[in-house]
């Protein structure tokens, strides 16, 4: 069944994308979207029915040399089980989406193929995250690693006949390369210091790791704290934190489906995913984890300012997803992994929703997507309304306080703010993580009102012939609603409830029964009632280097979610205060006074272009590399290849060969006497060198 799982989209991609020309292009999207459809089926299969136990599933034998084995298996734990249903839910509703997303696609003509082209690159990335997840070796992660972004290039730069489009796609596939160059030195890292790629190898070194000094840039560094530190390099790439995230509003150029299945809830939380497999070392990390903890927090605060004022819809979702990954960060970066999966789980149901519906929108408004020119468009979409209200109220964190009532964005959001406020004693992410909350709730109705609410705007022809999308193209909405209202209500216990559920579900109970039984700490005994395995057995397994259980691992002395449910009262209730103080002020901007916003810009000039223009990161990378790249570039090419390079060869060719050409030419003058002087020279030259040289006897 897993394999199937794994293998199924990569089969679709074949056959969509070479077979096509053989089933038509019909047949290339019923093939690809229905194995993806029957891949999910499978995944919800595994989910509900597989435990917390970790299975192992050999499939092939790859590289072995030496030490160095990187057999390629499939790693199944509840970790794994999360992302499979994820990536196969979010993707196979994708799959169905782009049939009547890309029906009437404007950019290209019948008889192109792009339809196929189109589901086969869909296909192969999600094969490619299948990959990625299912890992069970480093070697095995960077695999799907790069296979992701070879996809991500392939379906942000679709439409290729755009130069915004290409430009999009390089930008997204180089500042990626960026960030995979530090995870390629954590892997590297990892096995020169454990002489192993696999995962239990890796974790079982873990606690050796963090007393071992490692000689790095002409200084020691601990082991434990550069590693993680280099791996979350990869994780900041790949999920778009602050300083490597100016790809991911460029990557809106791809077609409305791709920026659901790569920015809501696969490529973008592949960094989250990496840092929670990654657990067992990020426990033995602390300074690196307080890194991730305050980029996570800052990139969240960064990318809710900048979503403020953005005016194309998907861009303000892209910075909202940007913002959401940093409380992801944050959850992981305090120890809190399970709440770090909860809001990637939920973020993917309602995310999807609002990138689809946003294409919904799109497609009724003829591809126009500035939010300046929609308006009173509730009456005219109604369905794709209610989705997005749907969204809006799950990214809002819309719920009953200090309940577990609500819709899925405000009990996992939550859980993360109050795991930041235990984490960091109320510093710096808390705080952080509120003030987005308050913004993201602001940009969010911002959306909704431009959009749903007030009068029309922009071209009248358009707005009159506005229409709902066909049925293919909602029955995903509705799928993802369903996500959107239940799936924080039905997981908030086995994710951030009580202590004793969350460590039987990822399978972390057998470490605290172990150490409640060798007298390890009061508090460690937290799940001895739930042990799957002897204590003394797993001890004895920790002892001798085997690795930790369950499919993430808490330290010990980690007592982060016991801390954040017994935070105080006003800790609980501030992500709702925020969330209300935004809704307010975004109906005061936008249906009360509408003329404040304009009037607000113009008095807050320099701001509202800092915030416009990105805090100016894309123009500051322009100076200090893009430009010094492109001069060194010229320099290289006009003085090195030109004058060196070329100069030498040329004159070569027109000044010392044809000095010999002529050389050679004159001594050709075709008579004897001139061929016969030249080999009595010769004998001479001959009989001097053997007479001098004592050839001669």
């Amino acid at each position: 069944m897993e394999k199937i799982i794994l293998f199924a989209p990569l089969v679709g991609s074949l056959i969509g994308g070479f077979g096509w020309r053989y089933i038509g292009e019909k047949g290339a999207q019923y093939v690809t979207t229905g194995l993806l459809f029957l891949a999910c089926l499978l995944s919800w299969v595994v989910f509900l029915t597989h435990g917390p136990e970790t299975q192992h599933i050999h499939i092939l034998d790859f590289i072995q040399s030496g030490t160095l084995d990187t057999a390629w298996s499939i790693r199944l734990d509840r970790l794994t089980s999360i992302m499979l249903i994820v990536v196969t839910t979010v993707s196979a509703l994708v799959h169905l989406y782009s049939f009547g997303y890309m029906a009437h696609d404007e950019n290209w003509k019948e008889g192109e193929s792009y339809k196929a082209r189109f589901f086969a690159y869909l296909s192969f990335f999600t094969f490619a995250m299948l990959a990625l997840v299912t890992a069970d070796n480093l070697v095995q992660m960077f695999f799907g690693w790069e296979g992701v972004g070879v996809a991500s290039y392939l379906l942000i730069g679709f439409y290729y006949k755009k130069p915004s489009a290409n430009a999009a796609a390089i930008k997204a596939f180089v500042v990626n390369r960026v960030g995979d160059f530090g995870f390629a030195l954590g892997i590297f890292g990892l096995f020169y210091l454990t002489d192993s790629i696999k995962f239990d190898d890796v974790f079982a070194a873990a606690p050796a790791l963090a007393e071992t000094q490692l000689h790095f840039l002409w200084t020691e560094w601990n082991a434990a704290n550069l590693l993680a530190f280099l791996l979350f390099v990869g994780a900041m790439g790949k999920s778009a934190q602050l300083f490597l995230h100016t790809w991911l509003p460029d990557a809106m150029e791809g077609p409305t489906p791709v920026s659901a299945l790569i920015h809501a809830a696969t490529m973008v939380t592949a960094g989250v995913f990496l840092v929670c497999r990654m657990s067992p070392l990020m426990e033995y990390a602390p300074e690196a984890m307080a890194f991730v903890t305050f980029l996570g927090a800052t990139t969240a605060f960064v990318a809710a300012t900048i979503g403020l004022v953005q005016n194309d819809i998907k861009r303000v979702i892209a910075y909202s997803t940007m913002s959401q990954l940093g409380y992801m960060f944050v959850a992981a970066g305090v120890g809190v992994y399970s709440a770090a999966m909860f809001h990637l789980l939920t973020h993917a149901f309602f995310k999807a929703m609002l990138f689809l519906g946003a294409g919904s929108v799109i497609h009724a408004m003829h591809h126009e997507q500035d939010m300046r020119n929609y308006g009173a468009l509730r009456k005219k979409i109604p369905y794709t309304f209610g989705a997005m209200m749907i969204g809006t109220l799950a990214i809002t964190g819309v719920g009953i306080p200090l309940t577990t009532i609500g819709f899925a964005g405000f009990l996992s959001k939550d859980a993360i703010i109050e795991s930041a406020w235990a984490g960091t004693g109320g510093g710096y992410a808390f705080w952080m993580l509120v003030i987005a909350a308050l913004f993201t709730s602001f940009y969010s109705w911002r959306l909704m009102f431009l959009t749903f609410y007030g009068e029309a705007r922009g071209n009248k022809h358009t707005h009159d012939h506005a229409h709902e999308s066909p049925k293919v193209m909602l029955i995903p909405l509705g799928v993802l609603a369903l996500g959107a209202v239940f799936s924080g209500m039905v997981w908030y216990g086995v994710f951030f409830g009580d202590h004793h559920k969350v460590n039987a579900f990822f399978g972390i109970e057998a470490h605290h029964a172990a150490e409640a039984d060798t007298g390890h700490g009061e508090e460690a005994g937290h799940g001895d009632d739930h042990g799957a395995a002897p204590a003394d057995d797993h001890a004895m397994a920790e002892s001798h280097g085997m690795a930790p259980q369950g499919a993430i691992f808490m330290a010990p002395d980690n007592h982060v979610i016991d801390d954040a449910h017994h935070a105080p009262t006003w800790v609980k209730v501030s992500p709702f205060v925020a969330m209300v103080i935004g809704f307010l002020t975004a109906v005061w901007f936008y249906i009360w006074n509408p003329a404040m916003p304009k009037r607000l810009a113009e008095v807050q000039r320099p701001l509202y272009l800092f915030l416009l223009n990105k805090w100016y990161f894309d123009e500051i990378y322009d100076a200090i590399f893009v430009r010094p790249a492109r001069a060194l570039g010229r320099f290289l090419w006009k003085r090195g290849d030109g004058n060196v390079i070329d100069g030498a060869i040329n004159g070569v060719a027109m000044g010392i060969i044809p000095f010999f050409t002529r050389l050679a030419g004159r001594a050709q003058s075709g008579y004897i006497f001139t061929y016969a002087f030249a080999m009595v020279i010769g004998i001479v030259v001959l009989i001097t060198w053997m007479t001098l040289s004592g050839g001669a006897h």
